[in-house]
């Protein structure tokens, strides 16, 4: 049965004792031996954190980018003479330094002209020596005005670089000789960036306005593709086809293929079909003036003006000298239609015979229509559209796999779809054909990468052994130099103590405490007066303990 002695062994007293031990240990080296550990020590701790250091990737930041290869040399040779630790990018244009001094090497190389962007300004006239020629002045002039430029082009959030070449004529008093100075400006875009027309435009004007005498026309943009960005001489325009005109058609013809992909993808699924669009766009410019009279017009037409002439006059009588023919006697009455008067007869009444003239102009108003016609560019003319449709794969009741066509029904569902999509009109000539086939698999499958030259398993195990080795330093320090000193310094459990360390584990009821030796010299009174201590402090452990010897359970029966 155990007693009030066995409460007397606590963990914390042994621990107590354990590093006593250890420290008698330690004061029981020589000299030479605690330097020999302490170095010892201090070496596996500098190898450690060595490894960490050095595994650990440095922060770089970019000190200047887009750098022109002469600032960069010169840069370059700078932070040598500084010793100041560089990085250069995969692409060479631009330079890392450490995150930590990235602003004070700036500095630094500011004060020295760094970079100089291999671009110089009107601080070139700041330089000028006594006694230059003309010709110098006027060279150092242009070279600053093509720099003053080329800088303010720079500014733009596009362009990344600029150049910009003056061609400036020399003056003269003759005006059949007299040339307009030119420029041509060399751009070079930011990736993924392109200059619209406004920006264009406000280039050309910025260089025209700031060369005397230079006219918008006399500017050429060209960007880093070769690919002039100002349309006056565009060899594509002078042949007759417009890019933008070209863009227009692309645009159109893959509208209607969207168009077919939205109405046809939910009826076959992604994949399973292919839409092509040819869009026939006029893009003349047509003005048309018609005048148009009608041929006959009704008896109602309005009358715009009239004129009628009447005229009547009398025939005088017989005149001349008298002779043989006047004074014949009359001749037999006849009819006058078969046989003319005779001269100086008269009529029946007495009166001499008379003759009438009358005349009359009519002007009606005239049906007049004026139509004039202006088409707009960009009207379809035609539209030839074709889909094919992809056999679908099915499952026989048996679990083997089957290519089915698609049925009439579906094929003319998918036609009258398309149709009402792309707005078919068959008066405009459009054309549409639907068919179905089965898609190729293509046999032109990339080979798959060895394991050991994939890239990104390469990268994984570049960062695995990085690991690897702080592991592997962490490893040697512990057996090298930790344990080996821990072994020395550290006692080694008696026999008595692994017995009692094993004991306390196999369970409370089975458990045997002995008494040491200074526990089992102790008198009555004092283990009484221990007891007493330790039912103050810790009442509950006396109470369970009582319990245990009365052989009472946790439900409290016997």
């Amino acid at each position: 049965m155990a007693t009030a002695d066995t409460i007397a062994a606590t963990p914390a007293s042994a621990m107590n004792a354990r590093l006593q031990q250890i420290l008698q240990n330690i004061n029981a080296l020589s000299q030479q031996q605690k330097l020999a550990a302490a170095a010892a020590l201090g070496l596996a701790i500098a190898l450690v954190v060595g490894v960490l250091m050095w595994n650990r990737a440095p922060e770089y930041g970019v000190l200047f980018s887009n750098l022109e290869e002469r600032d960069g040399g010169q840069i370059i040779a700078a932070l040598q003479q500084q010793n100041v630790p560089y990085h250069m990018s995969a692409d060479g244009r631009s330079i890392l330094v450490s995150q930590e001094q990235v602003h004070d090497v700036r500095l630094r190389l500011a004060a020295e002209g760094l970079p100089k962007g291999g671009l110089v300004g009107f601080e070139l006239m700041d330089s000028q020596k006594l006694g230059v020629s003309q010709f110098n002045e006027q060279v150092n002039y242009q070279r600053a005005l093509e720099g003053e430029l080329s800088r303010t082009v720079q500014s733009i959030s596009s362009v990344m670089s600029a150049r910009v070449h003056l061609a400036m004529p020399k003056q003269t008093a003759f005006l059949r000789d007299d040339q307009k100075p030119t420029a041509s400006v060399m751009v070079k875009l930011r990736a993924g960036r392109v200059l619209d027309a406004t920006q264009i435009a406000g280039i050309v004007h910025l260089v025209s306005s700031s060369v005397p005498r230079m006219n918008e026309s006399a500017v050429s943009i060209v960007n880093q593709n070769g690919e002039l960005l100002t349309m006056k001489s565009d060899p594509l325009r002078q042949a007759g086809l417009d890019p933008t005109q070209l863009e227009y058609v692309r645009e159109v013809e893959a509208s209607f293929i969207r168009r077919i992909d939205t109405i046809v993808e939910p009826l076959v699924g992604k994949g399973n079909f292919r839409a092509q669009v040819t869009a026939d766009v006029d893009f003349n410019q047509v003005e048309q003036t018609a005048e148009t009279y009608k041929p006959n017009p009704s008896p109602d037409q309005a009358i715009r003006s009239q004129q009628t002439t009447e005229q009547l006059s009398r025939d005088a009588g017989a005149q001349g000298v008298p002779g043989a023919l006047t004074n014949q006697p009359p001749a037999p009455a006849t009819a006058p239609i078969t046989t003319p008067p005779v001269a100086g007869q008269t009529n029946a009444n007495g009166t001499q015979p008379s003759t009438s003239n009358r005349s009359a102009v009519l002007n009606y108003e005239l049906d007049r229509t004026v139509q004039h016609v202006k088409q707009s560019l960009g009207q379809i003319k035609r539209l030839s559209v074709a889909v094919v449709v992809n056999h679908r794969n099915t499952t026989l009741p048996n679990g083997d796999p089957q290519v089915v066509p698609p049925t009439e029904e579906e094929i003319a569902r998918i036609t009258n779809l398309v149709r009402e999509a792309v707005g078919y009109n068959e008066a405009r000539g459009d054309t549409l054909n639907v068919a179905s086939s089965p898609f190729a698999v293509s046999d032109t499958a990339e080979p798959e990468l060895p394991l050991w030259k994939d890239p990104e398993m390469l990268d994984l195990g570049k960062e695995g052994l990085k690991y690897l080795v702080v592991l592997a330093a962490i490893l040697f320090a512990y057996f090298a130099v930790v344990r080996p000193l821990m072994r020395t310094v550290v006692p080694k459990k008696s026999e008595e103590e692994e017995a009692e360390a094993a004991e306390g584990e196999e369970g409370d009821e089975d458990a045997t405490v002995s008494l040491s030796g200074a526990a089992a010299g102790d008198s009555y009174e004092a283990r009484l007066a221990r007891a007493r201590e330790m039912a103050r402090s810790d009442p509950k452990m006396v109470a369970d303990l009582i319990k245990n010897w009365m052989g009472v359970n946790e439900e409290g029966r016997k």
